[in-house]
């Protein structure tokens, strides 16, 4: 049994998974509470599933970008965990996870985050027989997705509406947007990627899995750093 963690983000979700295959998950809204709120809630997890700690067989974490001190909880949570059970680290990126529920549709999919300064944290995905990477993880602004992006894709991620009405602006019809709902990362999505890339790639190196930051943060100012 596998434990996803995901704290990317002011949203925060775990799962359990078999094999990559969703057993329990859970996704709150801690804000800036990571810390304070991951390990009440991977107990209540494994409560859910009655499960135990001692069961599970591997950890995949979501890697960012993100949230500073939010995949500052995630990874160090998972990192701790995965050296007490003495199981397999895996981490994923956090566009990727967002990308992929939208994968069966063939089309290049662009997750986006807000990133402060009118910047947006973004990403180029398609499945074409196998998961791709086009464009990796960088910031940018909305008004140069048209350089980066020439066909129809498949917006998601967490926008806000102003970023939402900039991005129908600029794309037109090469922007599918989903619902708010639809774009929701779920941490079975975790899962499932955590669990193809363990079996392709093999486990992350516990030392050296560090978190995707897009933008040093500074010292003081802002809570959200990409």
């Amino acid at each position: 049994m596998e434990l996803s963690i995901d704290t990317s983000t002011d949203w925060g979700g775990l799962a359990l998974s078999r094999q990559g295959e969703l057993l329990a998950e859970i996704i709150w809204k801690p804000g800036q509470n990571h810390t304070v709120e991951l390990y009440p809630n991977i107990t209540k997890l494994l409560e859910t599933a009655s499960a135990d700690l001692q069961t599970v067989t591997a950890i995949f974490v979501a890697i960012g970008p993100g949230s500073f001190n939010g995949l500052r909880a995630g990874i160090s949570a998972a990192k701790g965990l995965s050296f007490e059970l003495n199981v397999p680290l895996k981490g994923i990126g956090t566009l990727a996870i967002e990308a992929y529920p939208f994968a069966f549709t063939s089309l290049p999919i662009c997750p986006l985050h807000d990133a402060g300064r009118g910047e947006v944290a973004a990403a180029l995905y398609k499945f074409n027989n196998e998961w791709q990477c086009l464009i990796e993880e960088h910031i940018t602004t909305i008004d140069k997705l048209p350089a980066e992006i020439m066909e129809t894709t498949v917006f998601c991620g967490e926008l806000s509406e102003t970023s939402l009405i900039s991005l129908r602006l600029v794309m037109g019809e090469k922007a599918i947007i989903p619902s708010p709902e639809a774009r929701q990362r779920k941490p079975s999505m975790l899962a499932a990627l955590g669990w193809q890339r363990l079996q392709s790639d093999g486990p992350d190196n516990l030392a050296s899995l560090q978190p995707i930051y897009l933008r040093q943060p500074p010292i003081t100012q802002r809570k959200k750093k990409y």
